[in-house]
Formats: structure tokens, C-alpha cells, sequence
């Protein structure tokens, strides 16, 4: 991992979401996937990767794609413990 990304698991009602501190841009990098969870009260991480899969197709069909052309990937840990790439936004991004 980057010395400068520092990765860590924060709780939000109960639920986890990835993050990851970048020093350099001085900025949190949150999991898409993470974030669609919570928002859509998926039940399942699956639920979740289903629902932002289905999300971006869509985007993509509209033209509205800005949202996934912002979108960055990063290392991140996945439920089997295997550090995956992984859709992210910054803080900005989340709260539009």
C-alpha cells in the first residue's frame, strides 16, 4: 500500500464503510459500493455490488456518466480478506 493512503473501516448506523486517508491529496476515498449499501439498506454486501452495478449501467445508458468518470478505484479490503480495486468517491462526491 502507499505510504501516503492510509485504509481503515469506519461504522455509519451499524454498517461498515472502507475508507481510505490520501495524505498527498488530503482527502477520504469511501467505497462506492460501502455508501449504495447504507443509502438503499441493502442487506447484503452482494445486494449492494448488484445495486451500484445496475446503477452505473444505467448512468451509462442515460449519458449521465459524469458521476462514474469522477469515480476513481482503489485497493481496498474485500469481505474475503483479499484487497480488491474498488470503486471510490471522495467526500465531495458522496454528498452531491
Amino acid at each position: 500500500m502507499d505510504n501516503n493512503k492510509k485504509s481503515q473501516i469506519l461504522l455509519f448506523e451499524e454498517k461498515l464503510v472502507r475508507n481510505m486517508w490520501d495524505s498527498e491529496a488530503e482527502k477520504f476515498w469511501f467505497s462506492a459500493v460501502d455508501v449504495i449499501g447504507i443509502l438503499t439498506d441493502q442487506t447484503t454486501q452482494r445486494g449492494a455490488t448488484f445495486y451500484w452495478s445496475k446503477l452505473k449501467e444505467r448512468l451509462t445508458n442515460e449519458g449521465a456518466d459524469q458521476l462514474l468518470t469522477n469515480c476513481q478505484q482503489l485497493k481496498m479490503e474485500a469481505s474475503d480478506g483479499k484487497m480488491r480495486l474498488t470503486d471510490v468517491a471522495d467526500t465531495e462526491q458522496i454528498l452531491i
